[in-house]
């Protein structure tokens, strides 16, 4: 086994600088407004922070020598890359965003839902995510990818959108229709993770070189073909558990918030009935 040194670079291309820059652009100029009209209530260091966060992860992973590391020499350096585009960068995208922030949108993404009825259920949201996941990691599509740069340009606007499709029913920076409510919202949540993390679970004991591209390029690191296919499967399955189970605490924290304010106004409530039914004190 031939191993050579890795030749790192970063991806300095218009293509790809230029919506990032209009997107950091377009984002801190609403957030100015927001902040300058409303105050922190709907433009606050939370959505500051997670914005701040997804444009490092998007940097990472199309700027940063992750891109060329991924596309040169490592399988799991590539699969970094597509968490970060279809997981981590969507979800920081939208939980940097607001009801406030995204007020001038509101109407118009309400007509979207209402127009594509059935489809906007978050169920059709999932079920695309897991279907675009799965289908580019067929062999057939995934080398034609690393082969061809406007189908690999194709695959990560892929990953990106499914995974904001896939968070939006979570976040819901815009209050959908189609609501998860209860027991629903973990259903959902747990089909999504631990369906991607069965495709890593595969890619992690697998014994066999899935995609032929990574069969012929350069060795680096002193990883063969297949201890790097198995380190990108253990990496996905790992990110994907760590998430599922971020976003169950949290979820399971909101749900004991919500149960206690809903006894409070209840106790509210019952005090209020008692004081109405009360006799009146006759000495008064």
């Amino acid at each position: 086994m031939n191993h050579a040194p890795a030749h790192l670079h970063w991806t300095f291309s218009l293509p790809i600088l230029i919506p990032i820059g209009a997107y950091a652009w377009f984002y801190l100029r609403r957030f100015h407004q927001v902040r300058r009209g409303s105050g922190p209530r709907g433009a606050g260091p939370r959505q500051l922070t997670a914005f701040v966060g997804s444009l490092i992860a998007i940097l990472i992973a199309l700027v940063s020598p992750l891109d060329g590391l991924g596309e040169d020499y490592l399988f799991s350096a590539h699969m970094v890359q597509h968490l970060l585009l279809g997981d981590i960068a969507p979800l920081l995208m939208l939980l940097a965003l607001s009801r406030v922030i995204m007020r001038p949108l509101t109407r118009r993404l309400q007509s979207v839902e209402r127009a594509l009825g059935p489809l906007a259920h978050p169920a059709s949201a999932l079920v695309l995510w897991l279907a675009l996941v799965y289908f580019w990691h067929i062999p057939a599509f995934y080398d034609a990818a690393l082969r061809h740069s406007a189908v690999h340009a194709l695959q990560h606007v892929s990953f990106f959108t499914a995974g904001l499709l896939v968070w939006w029913p979570l976040i819901q920076p815009v209050p959908m229709r189609n609501r998860l409510t209860g027991m629903w919202t973990f259903g959902y949540i747990g089909a999504a993770k631990l369906g991607l993390a069965s495709l890593g679970l595969w890619l992690t004991w697998t014994s066999t070189v899935a995609y032929s591209y990574y069969a012929d390029v350069p060795r680096i690191w002193g990883l063969s073909a297949i201890s790097d296919q198995n380190v990108g499967g253990a990496i996905m399955m790992v990110e994907q558990s760590v998430l599922l189970v971020t976003v169950l605490a949290v979820l399971f924290g909101r749900m004991l918030a919500q149960s206690e304010q809903d006894e409070l106004r209840r106790e509210r409530l019952e005090d209020r009935a008692a004081a109405a039914q009360a006799p009146a004190n006759p000495l008064a």
